[in-house]
């Protein structure tokens, strides 16, 4: 049976673009899910780690379930080890890399890790709206580095003009073809882009006592918008008092896709392989009736990294395909459609051949 893995998430962006405000943000309004971050930031890591952490230290707890470390490259592999053992019960991890980081580097060193209880969870690429043009010019590999991203937060989007965040999301666009750019303001962006809220929620953290958060969502106003905006409307931005900022609506949407019929896997990785514009991650399992691959393929996908991973059905769990899909300006209706149309209306002729592009993708170390 394949292990649950922790999705490690790459914060990054240059200096001054809003991240550890970004990181502080998730940390808060993770509801119930445990958050091991990892702070890396090159000759001044006091500086980032005691903004997040309230203390200096390599390894501290945030009082919330979370965990916060303070390292260097060279630690990294340590720490992902800390925060991946059993015992630590977090849920996701997110390296904040320093402004002067190379985001290959870590990427690589997520990719070739050799912990069986990690997986990439993406790249997030922060970029000041208001300090674009300045970033750019100081630092020309900004356009690689968007180029890589597997998702563009353009923070402090209330700071420009509508036509000048018109132009900046259409550049943004240039340089990163079908990734999904995400205004937002003060770095407050929904959790769910990053992982999935409350996972780590135990019987426990399901009775405790009703949190202001909780009455602010039961009341009909979400905690992160703030009041006179409704829940649930995935919106990636609040502002100030004084600051209104009423154009940077609807951050992304989450689309469900669920199908009592089996997948043809050929046609299912024909739609992964060509994934539309604007999709980000992709998650849940999937049912082939395909002789020898009858299993339970769970799915996890950020950008372009796939991966499945099969075990057993349920003894009384009902085999279907369902599936969540995340994304920034994603047509709903024109996924589910593409998705219907993966359905296996022949499976007793579907060969065991057909499964290949999948059984690629299947984790090799599992447990």
């Amino acid at each position: 049976m394949a292990m649950q893995q922790i999705p490690v998430v790459v914060l990054a962006g240059f200096l001054g673009s809003g991240k550890t405000t970004l990181l502080n943000h998730l940390l808060g309004a993770g509801a119930g899910t445990r958050i091991g971050a990892i702070v890396n930031d090159f000759g001044s890591i006091e500086i980032d780690a005691m903004t997040v952490a309230g203390q200096v230290d390599s390894m501290v707890s945030l009082g919330n379930g979370c965990l916060c470390c303070a390292v260097d490259t060279s630690e990294l592999d340590t720490y992902l080890e800390r925060l991946a053992r059993p015992a630590a019960r977090i849920d996701v991890i997110v390296i904040e890399a320093s402004g002067l980081a190379e985001p290959e580097e870590l990427i690589r060193m997520i990719l070739a890790s050799e912990n069986d209880r990690i997986v990439y969870g993406g790249l997030v690429e922060v970029v000041d709206a208001a300090e674009f043009a300045d970033t750019r010019s100081r630092h020309p590999e900004l356009d690689r580095h968007v180029g890589i991203a597997d998702l563009v937060v353009l923070n402090k989007a209330d700071r420009i003009g509508d036509a000048a965040r018109q132009e900046l999301m259409g550049t943004l666009g240039d340089l990163a073809p079908g990734r999904p750019v995400v205004c937002t303001a003060y770095g407050r962006i929904d959790p769910e882009l990053f992982f999935d809220r409350g996972a780590g929620e135990d019987l426990d953290a399901a009775v405790r006592q009703l949190s202001f958060e909780d009455l602010l969502r039961d009341s009909g106003v979400d905690a992160a918008a703030g009041p006179g905006h409704p829940p649930d409307e995935h919106q990636g931005h609040d502002h100030g008092p004084g600051e209104p900022c009423a154009h940077l609506h609807t951050a992304y949407q989450s689309v469900e896709f669920t199908s009592a019929e089996p997948m043809n896997p050929r046609r299912l990785m024909d739609f992964l392989d060509s994934r539309p514009a604007g999709l980000y991650r992709i998650k849940g399992f999937v049912h082939f009736d395909v002789p020898g691959s009858r299993q339970k393929f769970s799915v996890h996908a950020v950008g372009d990294f796939l991966r499945f991973y099969p075990s057993p059905w349920g003894r009384d769990e009902e085999r279907s395909t369902q599936l969540v899909l995340i994304g920034s300006g994603i047509d709903a209706a024109a996924l589910r459609k593409e998705l219907t149309t993966c359905r296996d209306d022949t499976p007793a002729e579907t060969s065991e051949h057909s499964m290949w592009g999948v059984l690629r993708y299947v984790a090799s170390r599992e447990e």
